[in-house]
């Protein structure tokens, strides 16, 4: 876990607060903070790959994680099984389709993989709504985060893109070099 001090942690606030309220129109400070925390977070590859099977082994492929997820005719034990990987998967489809869009079209070109069959976009979108229905006990205060989250998932994800493109002209050395010059 990246604490809120972090640096990084801030820089990401700051970029999705900004980008998000600018492109899109979302002013959402919970939302905001959200994303930058899921940000924060894939940074690292155990929290990105989180998701494991019954045998132990991660889960990239959003097909698996999505039989992984039912509760009736799948593996989870539990709906808080199913509500955790429906979050993961919300959450994985939002920074693949945000950050690294053009990686997608690579997994799918990888044979014997069930996201083959599996649309991200309505993936990350259904997953949210789902986890916003489990609005009880301890999962009350978070709920209407993810059906804004849902709602959301397309805004969300162009905002994220252009997080993505805003840090790739910060990684760019003339860009660097010419903001420095102007300072």
């Amino acid at each position: 876990m990246i604490p809120e001090s972090h640096p990084l942690q801030q820089l990401f606030v700051e970029l999705v607060g900004r980008h998000y309220a600018q492109e899109i129109g979302l002013r959402d400070p919970q939302l905001t903070a959200y994303v930058a925390h899921l940000l924060s977070e894939f940074c690292d590859a155990d929290q990105l790959f989180q998701i494991r099977n019954a045998a132990g082994r991660p889960l990239s492929d959003i097909g698996e994680m999505l039989l992984e997820s039912d509760p009736i005719f799948g593996p989870a034990p539990s709906f808080d099984r199913e509500r955790q990987v429906r979050k993961h998967i919300g959450d994985y489809a939002l920074f693949f389709t945000g950050m690294f869009p053009e990686s997608i079209s690579r997994f799918r070109l990888r044979r014997n993989r069930l996201e083959n069959f599996v649309d991200w976009m309505k993936a990350g979108k259904e997953s949210y709504y789902i986890v916003s229905k489990f609005e009880f006990f301890e999962y009350s205060k978070v709920a209407p985060l993810f059906a804004k989250l849902s709602e959301n998932f397309e805004q969300c994800v162009y905002g994220l893109n252009q997080v993505k493109n805003e840090l790739q002209e910060m990684q760019h050395p003339i860009i660097r070099r010419t903001d420095e010059l102007l300072m």
